[in-house]
């Protein structure tokens, strides 16, 4: 129910079920409101909070650079301190601008705006455009230049220290999610556990699979500083089942018949579903169990899904034997391991 003077000083109110519409509260000018030098006044404290704003902004970013990191922790602290202090004044001055602005020199006059269906009619858009016409106007911010600039500048350069945030994250990813460190000629060593050294490294001659058996494989050199920054990153990428079935059980598609030695097939170990590692062989069916969500992969069928979430097989390591005997690798992986999505964003 609302009074029929929407700003109150009326002397007709509405009645209903015994209860009198009181209406408004008579308006009370503010000090702003009276005398333009309070209402300047209050100005400048708006601005000065939006320009102390820029000084928490510029000084993240000078902290940022100029107290960097090291390896103390004392070092570490000085740093997170001083950027996240700039931050907290940044983002706190255009707050308590914002308050002050509306607070003491947005129009406060209260009034009540009646709910109507809004369409596209002419008459509808010259509503609207009067409605932003009035709150401009309300707002004060075409009048009054000084608020209105230091605003903008404030809001400008706020979001630069979250760009020096990103660049925290390291360089671009490349398409380092897309390979490993399989090559062609690349050598299948047996998992030592860790990241293996040079001394670690058992090559894998065919003549050592037998079937039924199951081997956890990495690519020979793994653990060379030269070929990886990061090598347990790389060993989680890279790390491959190797198996040797009866050559008269597999049915392989007739472009990846070269793919296998003899009845020895190599897939990726990461599922295809999160990311889990496939580590569970049942050799007398030739499935793969992923234990984490019981995705399940038939290694006859080029490791196809035959139950759970995951939605294609595992990646296939193309396979050979070089002239020592030893299994070495023919390529890398055609397509991206592990979750789905890899594949899926794939430039």
């Amino acid at each position: 129910m609302t009074s029929k003077d929407h700003f109150g000083g009326g002397s007709q109110l509405e009645e209903l079920n015994g209860f009198t519409n009181p209406g408004l509260p008579e308006h009370k000018p503010r000090i702003a409101d009276k005398d333009p030098k309070a209402a300047k006044v209050a100005e400048r404290q708006v601005a000065l909070w939006f320009v102390l704003s820029m000084v928490g902004t510029i000084w993240f970013i000078v902290s940022y650079f100029l107290f960097t990191p090291g390896e103390t922790m004392q070092s570490i602290r000085l740093h997170n301190t001083s950027v996240g202090l700039g931050a907290a004044v940044a983002m706190f001055s255009i707050g308590a601008g914002a308050v002050l602005w509306a607070k003491n020199l947005m129009s406060d006059h209260e009034g009540i705006d009646e709910r109507h269906d809004i369409g596209g009619s002419e008459e509808d858009q010259a509503v609207a455009l009067e409605i932003l016409h009035q709150a401009k106007e309300e707002s004060g911010i075409a009048r009054r230049p000084l608020l209105r600039n230091t605003l903008i500048a404030a809001l400008a350069i706020a979001p630069l220290p979250a760009v020096l945030v990103f660049r925290d994250l390291g360089p671009l990813p490349g398409d380092k999610m897309f390979t490993t460190l399989w090559d062609k000629g690349v050598r299948l060593i047996q998992d030592p556990g860790g990241v293996p050294s040079a001394e670690s490294e058992r090559p894998i001659k065919a003549d050592d699979v037998t079937i039924g058996s199951a081997y956890h494989v990495l690519p020979s050199g793994i653990g060379d500083e030269e070929a990886s920054e990061h090598p347990l990153n790389e060993k989680a990428k890279a790390a491959v089942l190797l198996m040797r079935i009866d050559p008269k059980e597999l049915h392989e598609d007739p472009d990846r018949k070269d793919w296998s030695h003899d009845g020895i097939v190599a897939y990726s170990k990461i599922c295809t579903h999160v990311g889990c590692p496939v580590a569970l062989y049942e050799h007398q069916t030739h499935h793969l169990l992923c234990p984490c969500h019981q995705s399940t992969f038939d290694v006859t069928e080029h490791c196809k899904v035959i139950f759970g979430p995951a939605k294609r097989p595992l990646p296939q390591l193309p396979i050979s034997v070089d002239g020592e005997g030893y299994l070495v690798a023919q390529s890398d992986f055609p397509e991206p391991v592990g979750p789905t999505f890899w594949e899926i964003n794939h430039p």
